[in-house]
């Protein structure tokens, strides 16, 4: 698969390009296209985002712009449409600026320090909350039920019900059950207030410039809306404080990292009320448990997250992998909760 030459051509000065695959997103088709010196990102959107999406991108780097922070841009085509329809599968193209950097899977990728980028990244994630506190827009795209952690747990509760002849049911089930479990125990942060947020904060959606710990921007905007910041934060320590990645089943919770990226928040001028850090490590935990849950009903329904071709036999496969590594991750952070409680309390008192 390729950029059809029809949509490339609505961006004239692409037209005679070669795009290239770019980047391990595990959603939307992505291509890099160069021409005349300028680069561009294009991307086919996943069934799950409309084109609506591209409304709230520009809205919000534009005003992510006026404050002077560095973020892509929607590029628009000739004739100043936002995206352009796929000839055959109907689904929006839409291209955005490149902007120059290094964009890692796993925080301890040498040769810097994983600590000193998970303090940049949040220091650089706390000036994107900051400067979009005053932003005026309604979400055209509203993904609802994003963190509706109840409707995953029912998702997979279905899955397991639907899917009793699959090949890795057994295996998935036995995980499930245990998911499930301690789903129904899960505390309710739904009293805390919406924010502005990326809403997909692995560290892969973080732009570092190339051989430091510099954090240049944020990437990757389809999720952006109104969430809690516990789940915003949460889904980021997630992925950061995981260095063993997600292809694992033994994943831990490096509390070094973790301090790190709570500090660098802080430091980057991050105001968490007080209800809102002390539920940090709960949103930390629930986007865990939330996660190994999708993955797992995935693993079944094979129907949603992209999977690697090379290293796995089926799409379930690697989405069982991913959901046991997420489980390990949640089993981790209940551990070492205590450890966790600590460094917030020092970071915001």
């Amino acid at each position: 698969m390729t950029i059809p030459s029809s949509v490339l051509s609505r961006w004239s000065r692409f037209a005679a390009s070669t795009p290239r695959p770019f980047g391990t997103g595990l959603i939307n088709k992505t291509y890099l296209v160069e021409a005349g010196g300028e680069r561009a990102v294009f991307q086919r959107l996943h069934p799950v985002f409309a084109a609506s999406v591209n409304e709230d991108i520009d809205a919000v780097t534009r005003h992510l712009e006026r404050k002077g922070l560095l973020t892509p841009r929607l590029l628009l085509t000739d004739d100043g449409a936002s995206s352009v329809d796929d000839p055959e599968t109907g689904r929006p193209w839409r291209a955005l600026s490149y902007v120059e950097g290094e964009s890692v899977d796993r925080l301890d990728t040498p040769p810097i320090d994983g600590t000193a980028r998970a303090h940049a990244a949040a220091a650089l994630v706390a000036r994107f909350h900051t400067a979009l506190e005053d932003l005026d827009w309604q979400y055209r795209h509203v993904r609802v039920g994003v963190h509706d952690t109840d409707k995953h747990l029912f998702a997979l509760d279905d899955a397991l019900e639907r899917h009793g002849a699959h090949r890795l049911w057994q295996d998935a089930s036995a995980l499930g059950a245990q998911i499930l479990e301690v789903g129904a125990t899960l505390p309710s942060l739904a009293a805390l207030p919406l924010r502005h947020c990326h809403g997909d904060l692995k560290i892969s959606n973080v732009l570092f410039e190339r051989g430091t710990s510099r954090g240049l921007c944020l990437v990757d905007l389809d999720t952006l809306g109104r969430m809690i910041l516990p789940f915003e934060l949460g889904d980021a320590l997630r992925s950061w404080c995981n260095p063993r990645g997600e292809d694992v089943d033994d994943a831990d919770v490096d509390v070094a990292i973790f301090a790190a990226a709570v500090e660098g928040y802080a430091a980057g001028g991050g105001r968490p009320s007080a209800a809102e850090a002390s539920a940090l490590v709960d949103g930390l935990f629930t986007i865990c448990v939330e996660l190994s849950a999708r993955f797992c009903a995935d693993a079944l329904d094979e129907s949603y997250f992209g999977w690697d071709e090379r290293r796995f036999p089926g799409r379930g496969e690697h989405n069982l992998l991913r959901a046991r590594g997420q489980w390990a991750l949640a089993q981790a952070a209940a551990r070492r909760r205590s450890e966790l409680d600590t460094v917030v309390r020092r970071a915001f008192g």
